[in-house]
């Protein structure tokens, strides 16, 4: 019999990773179209605390090491809250309709290397923040990428 995948937690971390010069680390998502992307993804277990999960989706997605030499992670204090897509909806316990996502910025040294996990993204690029901004699809992407300059 096969064992049943538990629903996913409808929280969230969304990490830029910039350098000091404020590139961006955006990345091509693998399953298709344009849809570049800073690190997001959702809490293991619901008393996980965010920075735990922002520094669990950074090495899953990156292979970056957020308490390596260089590397200053932090928690922005700002949450967004969004309508999970109507495709995606399965994946959560019924009646979950809404995501709430906690930013974070991560800055790394110029030159860090990105090792990507093939299964979630298939390329990515260093961007100025507002280029790295304008080629997100998603909106809090986008903004997260814009307010980047208030945080460090």
């Amino acid at each position: 019999m096969e064992q049943q995948q538990p629903f996913k937690i409808p929280e969230s971390v969304l990490v830029v990773i910039h350098t000091p010069a404020l590139d961006v680390l955006l990345m091509h998502r693998a399953d298709g179209g344009a849809h570049w992307q800073c690190v997001t993804g959702s809490k293991d277990h619901p008393h996980e605390p965010w920075e735990t999960t922002a520094a669990r989706e950074v090495r899953e997605e990156t292979g970056i090491d957020v308490y390596a030499p260089g590397c200053v992670l932090s928690d922005w204090l700002l949450e967004n809250v969004y309508d999970i897509w109507p495709q995606w909806r399965h994946r959560y316990a019924p009646g979950v309709v809404f995501n709430r996502e906690r930013v974070f910025g991560l800055c790394v040294p110029a030159g860090t290397p990105v090792v990507l996990s093939p299964r979630e993204h298939v390329a990515f690029e260093w961007l100025p923040w507002r280029e790295a901004a304008d080629r997100c699809f998603s909106a809090s992407n986008a903004e997260a990428c814009l307010l980047l300059p208030r945080f460090v």
